[in-house]
């Protein structure tokens, strides 16, 4: 087992606690007294998480989670703040570029990823959820777009995380017309993958990371055929057979030469 706590504030307590064991990779966001806000320090560590995820070829699966009763609020508001008395400044537009590169870096993991929400995910908070594979939430969490309450443009390409979720009309209302939703609905709407009670949410994660985590060769497989067959944009029926053709000869190789079996891999 490996655990690992990678930078701290200036009260001395992490912002960001890094975890691999067993094959998962857990990043928990740790600033609750501002409802897990995304600062600047914070999402310099999530890119370090991510680079860990990226090389560790044991990793077969990661978890976004949160410290504290909600998940995340969004951008820091003092960052956005200082951003808005002149966001054409290449300073602002570094502080702005750092806080979408997280859900970028998220969104384009190599393994199956699966976040945790409780409370809420409003604004980049929701860009941060919706980024990942499989989102789980607690079903009265608070689903909100929340950028038109602020008078704020969506920003990190919510409306198409948004819209590949979702589709048109949910996302518009979500956008535009400031509706939110509970867990519960969010399930309804395709915009999470199921709600449970927060006593009951870590024993469904667990069940979902047991497969990718115990063969994480083959997880990373599955997840890079997924992406070029899903997209967006998707390829043609026709194109997904290829795409499969020679990793699925790959995986029957490996399995009729003993290197594994249902059991996890073959012992030396």
């Amino acid at each position: 087992m490996t655990t690992e706590q990678d930078g701290t504030d200036a009260a001395s307590q992490p912002p960001v606690i890094i975890d691999v064991t067993d094959g998962v990779a857990t990043l928990t966001l740790n600033n609750p007294r501002r409802k897990n806000a995304i600062t600047l320090g914070m999402a310099a560590l999530i890119d370090d998480f991510c680079d860990r995820v990226e090389r560790d070829m044991r990793i077969g699966v990661a978890v976004v989670r949160s410290n504290g009763a909600y998940f995340c609020s969004g951008a820091d508001t003092r960052d956005l703040a200082a951003s808005s008395s002149d966001p054409a400044s290449p300073e602002a537009v570094s502080r702005t570029s750092a806080v979408y590169r997280t859900f970028v870096r998220i969104g384009e993991l190599p393994v199956p990823t699966i976040a945790r929400v409780v409370g809420g995910a409003v604004g980049a908070g929701l860009n941060l959820a919706l980024a990942a594979d499989i989102v789980i939430v607690t079903p009265d969490a608070v689903i909100d777009s929340g950028f038109a309450a602020r008078s704020i443009h969506p920003g990190g390409g919510h409306l198409s995380l948004l819209g590949r979720a979702t589709g048109w009309s949910t996302t518009l209302a979500m956008a535009t017309c400031g509706q939110s939703f509970t867990g519960t609905q969010a399930v309804d709407r395709g915009l999470a993958y199921a709600a449970a009670p927060e006593n009951e949410i870590d024993g469904l994660i667990a069940g979902l990371t047991t497969a990718p985590a115990a063969d994480p060769e083959l997880t990373r497989r599955i997840k890079q055929s997924a992406r070029l067959e899903l997209g967006p944009p998707a390829v043609s029926w026709a194109s997904a057979l290829e795409i499969e053709r020679g990793v699925q000869m790959w995986s029957m190789s490996r399995k009729g030469q003993g290197a594994w079996s249902s059991r996890g891999p073959a012992k030396s």
